[in-house]
């Protein structure tokens, strides 16, 4: 039969459960910072690529590659 005493003072999962936690309360916060700043960041993107693409065409076809 199981000591009521005995599971009292056994810890053998807290350390792993502990990690858990804190890789969770992690995940929320960066989750949350993703939201905050989604539309910036959409956008930040949005303008490198487009500016380097638009120049990888002015390249091109001052080139003379398209036309």
């Amino acid at each position: 039969m199981i000591d009521i005493r005995e599971l009292k003072t056994e810890e053998s999962g807290q350390g792993m459960v502990e990690y858990g936690l804190i890789i969770g309360l992690i995940a929320i916060i960066v989750i949350a910072v993703f939201v905050a700043l989604g539309g910036p960041l959409k956008n930040m993107f949005s303008n490198a690529v487009g500016t380097e693409t638009m120049g990888q065409n002015q390249a091109a076809l001052s080139a003379g590659i398209y036309g």
